[in-house]
């Protein structure tokens, strides 16, 4: 029988169980995203969701996936970046399922997490990713045995941007899926800074204008609109020019943010205007998800990356330039 993970995501909103096979076929995925009354996540209630929701959701993963726990092979965890206590929560629970099932755990980078689905899922050896979401604003390449930062974000994630932003224009969170909507109502380009530092971005100074121009009247469905359009120009741009520093032509998206039809759009028509290709996985694989989680985990434990229970500390602030990818050397 071909090798079973079993994943457990829970770096911010969204507590997630999947379980994948050696084949990157994706056997299950439970997931359950927290959602604040109002105002943005607080990462404590977050934390107490996933503690609530995670042992019900290894339940339901491992139903739907009609295996027994016997069969499952290891357990990986996102170990950062992340809020601290949601990925303690996660952390926990696998500790708890390593220890019971005598399983190997297997930490994982969240960020390489969403590299490694997208390429897995697209069948391109060695694409660029841009990696769009909450908290993460990166284009991401690999280079010399581990996945290289080309660009990023300077200030807040675009997924953080359009939460804050959303919010403040009396929505609630989620922002983007909202302010997707909300910008196919509108039609007045308005003017916003527009911050690309070579192959990094800044949204703070946006998010400030774009509030102000709100005070002022404008209409919410032209400001949604405004800052689609801005913000993933930004985006393309640092992509092109990632593409173009590394001499590549593929391109995948990863993320929550990489939902998004306008940002997809602006990325094709960029990568095949110069003869490249552009590939989005399902969104349910660009959203947070445990299948990535575990998928990754497969390799790493393939790789021989499994750690001690007393060594499984979570790092918050875990860079996705700073994790071997021994999987991928050579």
């Amino acid at each position: 029988m071909a090798m079973v993970i079993l994943g457990i995501e829970s770096t911010a909103h969204t507590a997630s169980v999947g379980i994948v096979d050696e084949t990157a076929h994706v056997l299950a995925v439970a997931s359950d995203m927290y959602r604040p009354p109002s105002g943005g996540i607080h990462p404590r209630e977050a934390a107490n969701h996933h503690v609530d929701l995670l042992p019900g959701l290894v339940r339901a993963a491992i139903e739907t996936a009609r295996i027994r726990p016997r069969e499952i092979d290891g357990v990986a965890f996102a170990q950062g970046p992340g809020l601290g206590p949601c990925l303690r929560a996660g952390a926990t629970v696998a500790r708890m399922l390593s220890l019971t099932w005598e399983r190997p755990l297997v930490p994982v980078n969240h960020c390489v997490a969403h590299v490694e689905i997208a390429r897995v899922l697209s069948g391109l050896d060695d694409p660029m990713l841009l990696y769009a979401s909450g908290g993460n604003t990166q284009v991401i390449a690999y280079a010399r045995g581990r996945y290289r930062v080309l660009g990023e974000t300077l200030d807040i994630g675009i997924g953080n941007f359009l939460d804050k932003l959303w919010i403040g224009l009396g929505g609630t969170f989620p922002g983007g899926p909202a302010l997707e909507l909300e910008a196919r109502n509108g039609s007045d380009l308005l003017d916003l800074p527009y911050s690309v530092h070579g192959m990094d971005v800044a949204f703070s100074g946006m998010l400030t204008a774009a509030l102000a121009l709100h005070a002022k009247g404008a209409a919410r469905a032209d400001l949604a609109y405004s800052v689609e359009v801005t913000a993933y120009a930004m985006l393309t741009e640092i992509t092109e020019r990632a593409l173009a520093h590394r001499q590549r032509e593929s391109v995948v998206l990863g993320g929550g943010v990489a939902c998004n039809e306008r940002l997809r759009a602006m990325v094709r028509t960029m990568a095949e205007s110069r003869g490249g290709t552009m590939f989005a996985p399902p969104k349910p694989m660009c959203v947070d998800n445990g299948a990535m989680i575990a998928w990754t985990g497969n390799l790493a434990l393939k790789a021989g990356l499994e750690v001690p229970v007393e060594a499984s500390a979570v790092e918050p602030r875990q860079r996705t330039d700073l994790v071997p990818t021994p999987w991928r050397a050579g």
